[in-house]
């Protein structure tokens, strides 16, 4: 990786750059556009030009002037390209402050990788990257480059602000077609409608423009981003894709497509593997159990890698071939999936979805394009539709994660493409219940047992503890629970892989010194197995609240206390209910049993930006009882 910028006498630059240099100082940023920005867009010029169905062009200049260390990332260039789309003519210039040339760079400056990191078994898809190592700011980055594209699919959107605390300037789109070429287009929080014109040459020309966008600050909870940034994206109505021509205007024929061109005579699975599918499902009637008997079968045998090649990244390899080879990715292993099940005369879709662990990104029903970036499985039996992800051997039959649930994807069937929504996992479904067991020691040591159940989007989320070795296991374990001095003596992981899974976590524990003592009493920490975290304030929210996905966290701890103690002060008890969640503290004695009762519960939705505010407050509640200490004197 090159991490340098080349040092060029500022002469020199000048002499090559001053016809068209732009002033970049600083200074110069209007007052206005400062507040929360940690970069700023000063100028950025996007043009596509349409040359033929597979012939498009792709210009971008940019200057970005970065003010502190937090907009580093935001001037870092990435460029993502393989055989059928080329790099050109990429080259830059820094500025200083003052707008003073300082380096520049070029193609030779960038890196050049693999992307997808070591996952990716073999691909086209690659990323010239390059990182300015400038530590002095603020600093200002002026580059641009081309792309070559031999495809017509897909077009690139404008998103001229897909960053919080980034700043915009002024930035503009341009799509350049012949008169004939008929483009579709969705404008997203567009102050200004496109501009639709011709060149001089006759040529169909669709222009967008903002200016002087302010900087959206980072706030906790707000909706995804993609709903309230700036964005226009594109589709063609007619198109050539890797040689394969065609033309959808919506959701139904873009999926006909896809299926004809992209899936079809792809399903050819070996005699020999046919014939033991029949034979490992004969004695099963419900066709649901038959599907659940193949899906293992499929997860025992194969294993993912991400490979980015086939047409354009979208074609998936054949079923003899992962039959064969015993790999693939979403693509192929879907692909496999539905070619064993149809061997059992089992309907299944192949369903293009958004994947995402953070965001709930779902397909635009108004507007049918190339979306999505990940393949699952849908099984419509009749009132019992089943959705599978094929790219885990681990992960139960009919369950999805929190990758892909509660999203509108694209079912690609032979009737043609129609949109269909993934389950949405409730704060009733999505639990982590607890229950402990500690003998609390008159020298101040615990010992006990606790297990904690984890069900709905929660069930997976101890699988990178569970793949590990036990050593490992118990480090990561550690972090989880703030138990002083906590030493494990056995741990032990348990999974329900049914229709409703759950993961059981086992745990004997000690700890000593877990209470302090001093002047004859002991002190101790009512809640050190969960405890909720401060939100951060925010003044002058901007955003409304988006809370995407609800939850419910419950423990039930019992403390047996030292003979010859008592509590110095009444039990506690703490309620809290709000439209967004509710939380509950309870503790009382029964002889010489602490008994200590926590539900924190979280609810999906979409509320106002004045209920942040209530928010803050909520989590403070719950941080501040859970940070209770528990006093004993003695009788």
């Amino acid at each position: 990786m090159i991490k340098r910028i080349f040092l060029l006498p500022c002469l020199l630059l000048c002499s090559v750059l001053a016809k068209a240099q732009s002033n970049y100082a600083a200074s110069l940023i209007p007052k206005d556009l400062l507040p929360y920005a940690s970069a700023v867009v000063r100028n950025e010029e996007i043009t596509v030009e349409i040359k033929d169905l597979d012939n498009v062009s792709y210009h971008l200049k940019k200057a970005i002037t970065v003010l502190n260390k937090n907009g580093d990332d935001i001037a870092h260039m990435a460029i993502f390209y393989n055989k059928s789309v080329s790099v050109k003519n990429i080259k830059g210039v820094a500025y200083d402050e003052y707008g003073k040339p300082i380096g520049k760079f070029s193609e030779r400056d960038f890196a050049d990788e693999a992307t997808g990191g070591g996952g990716n078994l073999f691909q086209d898809y690659r990323v010239k990257h390059y990182i300015p190592s400038i530590t002095q700011y603020p600093y200002t980055i002026e580059y641009e480059y081309e792309l070559r594209y031999k495809q017509t699919l897909n077009i690139e959107s404008w998103e001229p602000v897909n960053e919080t605390n980034m700043a915009v300037e002024q930035s503009s789109y341009k799509i350049i077609a012949k008169p004939d070429f008929n483009l579709r287009y969705k404008e997203i929080n567009v102050p200004q409608k496109a501009d639709i014109g011709s060149t001089k040459d006759g040529l169909k020309t669709y222009s967008w423009q903002i200016k002087d966008v302010k900087a959206i600050k980072n706030e906790p909870y707000s909706p995804d981003w993609h709903t309230y940034f700036t964005r226009v994206m594109v589709a063609p109505e007619k198109f050539s894709y890797y040689g394969i021509q065609g033309s959808y205007t919506n959701w139904q024929q873009l999926g006909k497509w896809q299926y004809d061109k992209l899936l079809s005579n792809r399903q050819d699975v070996p005699p020999e593997t046919a014939a033991y599918i029949k034979e490992i499902t004969s004695n099963i009637s419900n066709p649901k159990l038959k599907a659940q008997r193949i899906y293992e079968y499929m997860q025992h045998k194969t294993h993912y890698v991400s490979i980015q090649i086939g047409i354009g990244g979208f074609q998936p390899f054949t079923a003899s071939e992962v039959d064969k080879d015993g790999y693939g990715d979403c693509k192929a292993l879907c692909n496999y999936t539905r070619a064993l099940l149809s061997v059992a005369g089992i309907e299944s879709y192949y369903c293009i979805v958004y994947g995402n662990h953070n965001d709930k990104i779902s397909m635009l029903p108004d507007f049918a394009s190339m979306q999505g970036n990940h393949v699952i499985l849908c099984l419509p039996f009749k009132n019992d539709t089943t959705w599978l992800e094929c790219t885990s051997q681990q992960i139960p039959f009919g369950f999805l994660s929190d990758f892909t649930d509660d999203r509108t994807v694209l079912a690609c069937t032979p009737y043609g493409g129609k949109l269909m929504h993934t389950p949405k996992y409730t704060a009733d479904e999505n639990i982590e219940k607890r229950k402990a067991d500690f003998v609390l020691n008159d020298d101040g040591a615990l010992s006990g047992s606790m297990e904690t159940v984890l069900k709905g989007t929660d069930y997976d989320d101890r699988y990178h503890i569970i793949e590990d070795a036990q050593s490992e296991r118990i480090k990561d374990v550690k972090r989880y629970y703030p138990i002083n001095n906590m030493e494990i003596k056995k741990l032990i992981y348990k999974q329900d892989k049914s229709l409703t899974p759950s993961t059981t976590e086992e745990i004997e524990l000690s700890a000593k010194e877990y209470a302090a003592m001093n002047n004859g009493k002991i002190y101790f920490s009512l809640n050190s197995v969960n405890r909720a975290r401060t939100l951060r304030q925010i003044i002058n929210r901007i955003n409304p609240v988006c809370i995407q996905r609800g939850y419910t966290e419950e423990d039930n701890i019992t403390y047996t206390l030292p003979k010859g103690y008592k509590l110095e002060s009444e039990p506690i008890k703490k309620h809290l209910a709000r439209p967004f969640g509710n939380f509950t503290m309870t503790m009382s004695l029964e002889d010489d049993k602490l008994i200590y009762h926590r539900v924190l519960q979280l609810k999906d939705g979409n509320y106002s930006k004045d209920t942040y505010q209530e928010l803050v407050d909520f989590f403070q509640t719950a941080v501040d009882a859970d940070e209770y200490n528990v006093v004993l004197i003695k009788k």
